[in-house]
């Protein structure tokens, strides 16, 4: 044994000596090239760090991989992240994983190694070095290439959005960062709103799904038509009719994060950018009561006080409307305008994101301006009307349990007969139901009643409105037919003397 050690030591000096490292390095690597040539299969190693970020790749890979693993696994990782609310699977050190896609065969193993020593870094990185090796035949490397790889990075979004809990998002007050320098702050989303529990009309209900779907399906039409890929609503209609559980069921609906945007901690129209392209994708930018944000009431009440303000000149067709007090930039007020408020949701900066979709709230829709309604910035306007009939019909279901053949026909037709003439809320009419849960009887019947009661006070304020209205008709006719014979010339003539008088005084 020490005879053969020796002759192991000499033959390795004499290596060295005949064969130094270039040589021996050079041989290997024409080794290499040479099992390459003959091998029938590729190689492709996704590491999880790129230089100093994080490979987005690897997490894409993990995820995709956790759902065919917790299959056909045998030795698996098990992980739950930040906000999730499921256990994800995923391969263990040195694992292998096949998949098939499109006919083609391929096999991800999950490398993990000790990282070496690292000299000094401005980031620390981790203490083992991980990453996935993908084998695959070479006659498959452009399928594998050209769309096994976005496939695996769109299942791997899809299977996060599901995991993921909704965030629900806010900008920081007076445009302050957090910790790690975002302008938002976030909590979980829990709001249990869909659009099966929603109290709205059927109809109007599915053709907002099928709007949605087809936003959410459609960025190769946006693609091909040249739009940015995001779509504005506008909820108009009294309080208490549901907006916000709408949002929250447009958002359950999709899976997308809601960011409530408050204007009034926003101090400019810079500072409104900036945080648009802190947003990330998949997302619903909320504005709610808009018309009590800030002040962007309808220009054309204000054309005449705006043309003397400005000498005569007409507003830019994107100017904003006059700030209300205080908010012109003094005493550290919000000095956003009517046109950083538009370029927002439809200008260059609205898309510096994909997949983002605009609500904006108001109980007045007649106070906005023209400009902020229109198609493109606000693409569908939906009415948050009073509650009818068929939504007054899934209220019961919600809150009682009860199906339309669970009550009497004759209960039925009062409760059709009365709803559209009392004009309440969804909110009102839940709090009835909701007070009266223990007695689904009692609630009926206190609901029946107090939709009778409404009904009857809004026929009694509708007649006296038009008594009035005739009244004043009347006074008007009789002013007419009192005026004497000439009136109108003397009139004329003394508007026409006031005229006079007030031109010498201008000169």
């Amino acid at each position: 044994m020490a005879s053969m050690m020796g002759v192991w030591a000499f033959g390795q000096s004499l290596l060295q000596t005949v064969f130094p490292p270039e040589l021996r390095f050079a041989s290997l690597k024409f080794f290499y090239r040479l099992l390459n040539w003959f091998s029938s299969y590729c190689y492709y190693d996704i590491t999880e760090i790129d230089g100093v970020n994080t490979n987005e790749l690897y997490n894409a890979v993990q995820l995709y991989l956790s759902s065919s693993a917790s299959i056909i696994g045998t030795r698996l990782s098990l992980t739950r992240g930040l906000n999730s609310s499921t256990i994800t699977f995923g391969l263990s050190n040195n694992d292998r994983l096949v998949d098939t896609y499109n006919g083609a065969t391929v096999e991800w193993e999950h490398v993990v190694s000790q990282r070496q020593s690292q000299t000094f870094s401005w980031r620390p990185l981790p203490e083992e070095k991980r990453g996935f090796t993908l084998r695959v035949k070479k006659k498959n490397r452009q399928v594998v290439l050209g769309s096994y790889l976005d496939f695996v990075m769109e299942k791997a979004n899809e299977i996060r959005r599901k995991n993921q809990d909704r965030l629900l998002y806010t900008n920081s007050r007076g445009g302050s960062l957090d910790s790690r320098g975002h302008p938002w702050e976030s909590v979980p989303f829990k709001h249990p709103s869909t659009f099966e529990t929603l109290a709205m009309d059927p109809v109007k209900k599915a053709e907002i799904m099928a709007d949605l779907l087809d936003f959410a399906s459609g960025e190769s039409f946006y693609q091909r038509t040249g739009r940015a890929w995001k779509r504005g609503y506008l909820l108009y209609g009294p309080p208490g009719t549901g907006k916000s559980s709408m949002i929250a069921a447009m958002a359950n609906y999709l899976g997308y994060d809601i960011y409530d945007l408050e204007l009034t901690e926003v101090n400019t129209n810079s500072d409104l950018r900036k945080l648009l392209m802190k947003t990330s994708s998949k997302s619903i930018i909320v504005i709610e009561d808009i018309d009590c944000s800030i002040n962007l009431t309808n220009r054309n009440k204000n054309n005449s006080g705006g043309s003397a303000n400005s000498g005569g000149r007409k507003n830019n067709h994107d100017a904003a409307s006059p700030a209300p007090p205080g908010a012109n930039g003094e005493e550290g007020g919000s000095t956003i305008t009517l046109s950083g408020l538009l370029n927002f949701t439809d200008g260059l900066w609205s898309c510096c994101g994909s997949e983002r979709i605009f609500v904006f709230t108001t109980n007045h829709i007649e106070k906005l301006d023209r400009a902020l309604l229109r198609s493109g910035r606000m693409d569908m306007h939906i009415n948050m009307s009073y509650c009818s009939f068929p939504a007054f019909k899934i209220l019961l279901k919600n809150y009682l349990g009860y199906e339309e053949t669970d009550l009497e026909k004759q209960v039925l037709d009062e409760l059709e007969g009365v709803i559209d003439e009392a004009e309440m809320t969804p909110a009102d009419i839940s709090e009835v139901l909701i007070k009266n849960r223990r007695d689904n009887k009692k609630a009926v019947q206190e609901l029946l009643e107090a939709l009778k009661t409404r009904a009857e006070r809004n026929r009694s304020k509708k007649l006296l409105e038009s008594n009035r209205n005739e009244v004043e008709d009347e006074e008007q006719e009789k002013r007419a037919l009192d005026i004497p014979k000439g009136g109108f010339d003397n009139l004329l003539e003394s508007c026409n003397n006031c005229e006079e008088e007030d031109d010498e005084k201008i000169h």
